[in-house]
């Protein structure tokens, strides 16, 4: 699977795991060059707190548009240390 951006190929994994109908890409996956910490935090009741990212590609910026979950609860371990997309970010085989 690859996770395209701004015509970029932002990550990419043949091991991504499905939840909510949402890719998660192994950390190790994503290019890390086209992504910057951000200060927002969201909660889910059954994964935990979510932390963002901003894209970045060739000079746009896509605010918040990659979230992971740095401490995920029992139920949703199956995506500790992945990176999911959302914001017009695509997924494509």
């Amino acid at each position: 699977m690859k996770a395209i951006w701004n015509n970029t190929v932002i990550a990419e994994s043949n091991e991504t795991v499905v939840i909510e109908n949402n890719h998660y890409f192994p950390e190790e996956s994503i290019k890390k060059e086209y992504f910057k910490t951000s200060d927002t935090h969201s909660t889910c009741p059954w994964k935990g707190v979510a932390s963002y990212y901003t894209l970045a590609v060739d000079g746009k910026e896509n605010k918040d548009a990659a979230w992971f979950y740095p401490e995920t609860s029992e139920l949703a371990r199956s995506i500790k240390g992945k990176v999911a997309f959302w914001k017009g970010v695509t997924i494509e085989e």
